[in-house]
């Protein structure tokens, strides 16, 4: 598959639900998010394994499950992360698309491409079968809305895991990636998130000084991604005969919002995830958002633009401007307004702070993209491995909550979101199922659920 995705095992104890409105800290959010997990999920007990890879003459076999572009890109930056590491599985639905990622993959490192044809598993059993090949490490890049399942098994069968963003389309998908990265943290699992810009040099330092009063105390942030569409929807008339429902929205994958999340969650996100970098990762209280679709998109689901204003406990507002339609001004800018100061990211390039003291960042520019790796493997070279499963959830559930308030129309709290019982991803698959398309949300007709 194409890409652009706690629980306390065993227990079913729950904590009681605080009547007041939920405080923005990180230990709320850790606080409700157990909550919400112990309440819906269980997860069968463990043994935790330790498995070193301290000297180097020990291979890390890898296992690609999602063979679009995001996930042999990301294979590709695996495979140069570290001197003795090999790709030795693959998984992908189809067999075309893992065949064209084979193809590329062996000429950018034959040596490292070491994957037999018993090694190359297609269908919905595909993860599974990668994960049961004999791999260390697993590359979940298949569409967002597989992450919880694939996620949840690459635990269980306890691989280190480089997890594409966003982790879950829905909220009780993203309940069960808690409890699976509270139990990779567990079981001493690596989990880097594919957050790329948390890997980047210049945007560490900046949020450093940030963080440490360079622009006094943050009284707002204005984050923008407008850009052009992703993955337009072919016409419907395009649609092979006989093709199966779940064919059609999966090979579409980025244009329906139980696959993707919507374009907000699936690619603006990374907006959303720098506002929440910015605030400590401490959960917003409330968002009001706006959104819509201007751009017919034929059989599609998903909005092309979106406003999300969120609100934290100190009264700090958030503002994200989103949207994916062509012959528009384009921009994926960062302004955060301080009580001494102004920090920008222009675009890909231009990190600086404008106030008392003016800063822009000379150092060195990373390949973000390769770094995730590099320190992903580091780790688990030197036994610390990384787990980002805190922030990255909280991330996701940002825009998660972003999302509902504007297929909504209403306000929604941190609670309501991280306690909400929508489900969009089926709970199970066929080959021939019939799938329904969700109609568009319509603001102020569609509930909250």
């Amino acid at each position: 598959m194409s890409h652009p995705s706690k629980n306390q095992s065993g227990s079913e104890k729950t904590s009681s639900r605080n009547d007041q409105q939920v405080k923005s800290t990180r230990r709320r959010f850790i606080q409700s998010s157990s909550t919400a997990v112990a309440a819906g999920i269980v997860v069968p007990q463990f043994i935790v394994k330790e498995k070193g890879f301290a000297a180097n003459d020990d291979t890390i076999r890898v296992g690609l499950i999602g063979c679009g572009g995001r996930g042999t890109g990301a294979a590709s930056q695996a495979m140069k992360a570290d001197s003795n590491v090999m790709l030795t599985a693959m998984g992908d639905m189809y067999s075309d698309r893992l065949d064209v990622s084979y193809n590329a993959l062996k000429k950018a490192a034959e040596d490292k491409i070491q994957v037999t044809p018993d090694n190359k598993f297609t269908g919905f059993d595909a993860y599974k079968k990668v994960l049961e090949s004999g791999v260390d490490l697993v590359i979940l890049a298949t569409p967002p809305g597989f992450r919880p399942m694939h996620l949840r098994a690459a635990v269980d069968a306890g691989k280190h895991i480089f997890c594409e963003k966003p982790m879950a389309t829905d909220a009780p998908g993203l309940r069960s990636v808690i409890a699976s990265a509270t139990d990779a943290k567990a079981k001493k699992l690596a989990l880097v998130a594919g957050y790329c810009w948390r890997y980047n040099y210049a945007r560490r330092e900046l949020y450093d000084k940030i963080h440490n009063g360079a622009i006094g105390d943050v009284r707002s942030i204005y984050a923008t991604y407008y850009t052009g569409p992703v993955k337009p929807m072919p016409a419907d008339d395009t649609r092979a005969p006989g093709m199966s429902d779940l064919d059609w929205q999966v090979r579409n994958w980025y244009n329906f919002t139980w696959l993707s999340g919507d374009s907000l969650v699936e690619q603006a996100i990374h907006s959303v995830d720098k506002i929440a970098w910015c605030m400590k990762d401490e959960p917003p209280v409330k968002a009001v958002a706006t959104g819509g679709r201007q751009i017919p998109n034929n059989s599609g689901n998903i909005f092309d633009h979106f406003a999300v204003y969120y609100e934290y406990a100190n009264g700090l507002r958030a503002y994200l401007g989103s949207r994916q339609i062509a012959g528009c001004h384009n921009e994926n800018n960062d302004y955060i307004h301080g009580a001494k100061g102004i920090g920008e990211i222009l675009g890909w390039s231009r990190v600086q702070i404008r106030g008392e003291e003016n800063w822009r960042y000379q150092g060195k520019n990373n390949d973000m993209y390769q770094t995730e790796h590099d320190e992903l493997f580091e780790s688990i070279r030197k036994g610390n491995p990384i787990n980002d499963g805190e922030w990255m959830t909280s991330s996701t559930m940002m825009g998660l909550m972003g999302r509902m308030a504007a297929y909504t129309g209403k306000e929604i709290t941190w609670e309501q979101a991280m306690n909400s019982q929508e489900k969009l991803v089926p709970d199970f698959f066929e080959p021939n199922m019939e799938l329904p398309i969700r109609p568009m949300s319509l603001p102020g007709v569609t509930p909250f659920v």
